[in-house]
């Protein structure tokens, strides 16, 4: 026995011996990765795909979903969706589409919950939605996103014909933006410019004036050329909101001295 491992350790101590080990070992693995990348690039497996376009927002249904064979290789490193569960429940995100024939990513698919619903749907009771006309323009070229917080002003001509250009209401939260076919501004990848900023304001709520009713009127006086003008505030405006206010009474009172019926 003792021959025996002497004669193995001479074996490996021969410096010619080492070489022809390393280089065998050498070869094993270049011909480990080699076989690796031929299988890789021939075998195939099945990739699910969209038979029909599917626009945002639009469900994945399953009987618009075909099967593609194409090599293994292909997906490796992609956000390509090779599994067809991940696809259960799930619908195109805002501001992407799905083409036909084209493949499911990761970054286009998610769940419901993350679709924008209608601005309606979270209202809470005593509040209503009023709808402000804008452009691009006055909204500093689209700038003006859901979420943020501004300040409207008021913009009108007295009888005597001064000029009034002063803060209406203070910290608002713009609900959503849309174009002028209702298309989500932020979210759709197919709208237009900003055209109207939806609010959510108190119109029968205990302890708060009637907002609703305030910026409604103004839609209706015509007498005095009363427009509303958002007014963009930095970004620790939003980060740190204040209650939504009337800024002046002033212009609160001058807004309601012709629709005291309405009292």
């Amino acid at each position: 026995m003792g021959n025996i491992l002497e004669t193995i350790k001479r074996f490996l101590q021969n410096k010619n011996t080492v070489t022809i080990l390393a280089v065998l070992a050498g070869v094993i693995v270049l011909w480990y990765f080699y076989n690796r990348r031929v299988d890789e690039a021939i075998t195939t497996i099945q990739i699910p795909y969209a038979m029909k376009a599917i626009d945002t927002t639009g469900k994945i249904e399953n009987d618009n979903i075909s099967y593609k064979e194409i090599t293994q290789s292909t997906t490796k490193d992609s956000d390509i969706i090779t599994n067809p569960s991940e696809l259960e429940g799930k619908y195109v995100c805002i501001g992407t589409s799905i083409p036909a024939n084209g493949f499911f990513y990761r970054s286009q698919v998610c769940d419901e919950k993350d679709i924008p619903g209608s601005v309606a749907e979270d209202l809470e009771p005593g509040y209503a939605l009023y709808t402000l006309a804008v452009n691009a323009r006055s909204t500093y070229g689209n700038s003006i996103s859901e979420g943020q917080y501004i300040d409207i002003y008021v913009s009108a001509t007295t009888d005597e014909g001064r000029i009034i250009y002063a803060p209406l209401i203070e910290s608002i939260r713009v609900k959503a933006v849309r174009d002028s076919s209702n298309k989500d501004v932020f979210w759709d990848s197919t709208a237009g410019d900003s055209a109207y900023l939806i609010f959510a304001v108190p119109e029968n709520v205990e302890g708060k004036k009637n907002i609703y009713r305030l910026l409604t009127l103004t839609d209706l006086d015509k007498r005095h050329s009363i427009s509303l003008v958002p007014v963009l505030r930095g970004h620790s405006y939003t980060q740190n909101p204040g209650s939504t206010e009337v800024t002046s009474e002033e212009i609160e009172q001058f807004i309601l001295q012709n629709y005291s019926w309405m009292e």
